[in-house]
């Protein structure tokens, strides 16, 4: 940047502060630096839709916005997400740039998850397709609000999901999330949409898998068409 402008280093720092001090420049990042609207001086940051790409441009990260984020984007938020989550390939520190919080959440393969653009004021972001994110949320409940909220998440977003396409999200995405995911659709009545994600479990499952990782299962009842210890009770908010 300073090259850019023709002055030395320690110049353009030193602008920098000025302008941090005034509120006319955030950083949400070390050494990325953005330039803010009087309408979003209050915030003290750009909303993190019109940064996140950039900054992961300059990172060479692959990236999705993802979870209750990107399900908010597909119309299927119940409450407002008060951080925005970003799936990347490895775990990164989260960002606080002034009232904006980014959670970043570690999925390997995330640069195969299709994903979908989404236009912002300066450019597109990337956000998970309605598929990938309902196998998100069911992979990672701890990020999603807990099991209820996945539930209830799942009620609103079912409509947009389609069949064969959770088949293709779950060829990439461990089994247990495809035996999860059919149960909690069936169980929030988009089982219709699960009829892959059934074929596949009845072909590969040969173990069954708790329907809450991490809790007991002594004593759960199993559902067979599933392969699934159901040691939690979801209750969505209907």
């Amino acid at each position: 940047m300073a090259e850019d402008l023709g002055v030395s280093l320690t110049a353009a720092r030193s602008a920098l502060r000025r302008l941090k001090g005034k509120g006319l420049v955030a950083s949400p990042y070390r050494g990325f630096h953005v330039v803010l609207p009087p309408e979003y001086e209050r915030l003290g940051c750009l909303p993190a839709d019109q940064f996140v790409p950039q900054l992961m441009a300059r990172l060479a990260t692959p990236y999705y916005a993802g979870l209750l984020t990107a399900a908010r984007y597909h119309g299927a938020a119940h409450q407002q997400p008060q951080i925005f989550q970003v799936v990347v390939p490895k775990n990164r520190p989260a960002i606080r740039c002034g009232r904006v919080s980014v959670e970043f959440v570690a999925r390997h393969n995330a640069a195969a998850m299709p994903a979908e653009r989404v236009n912002t004021p300066r450019g597109y972001l990337r956000v998970s397709s309605p598929e990938t994110t309902a196998f998100d949320l069911v992979g990672y409940p701890d990020h999603s609000g807990g099991l209820d909220n996945v539930a209830t998440v799942l009620s609103e977003l079912g409509e947009r999901l389609d069949s064969a396409e959770l088949g293709d999200v779950a060829s990439l995405s461990p089994l247990p999330w495809s035996q999860r995911l059919g149960y909690l659709l069936d169980l929030v009545g988009h089982g219709d949409r699960g009829e892959r994600l059934a074929e596949l479990v009845a072909s590969r499952a040969t173990e069954t898998a708790p329907l809450l990782p991490g809790v007991e299962t002594a004593s759960a009842p199993r559902d067979d068409t599933w392969k699934l210890w159901i040691n939690a009770d979801p209750e969505p908010d209907l």
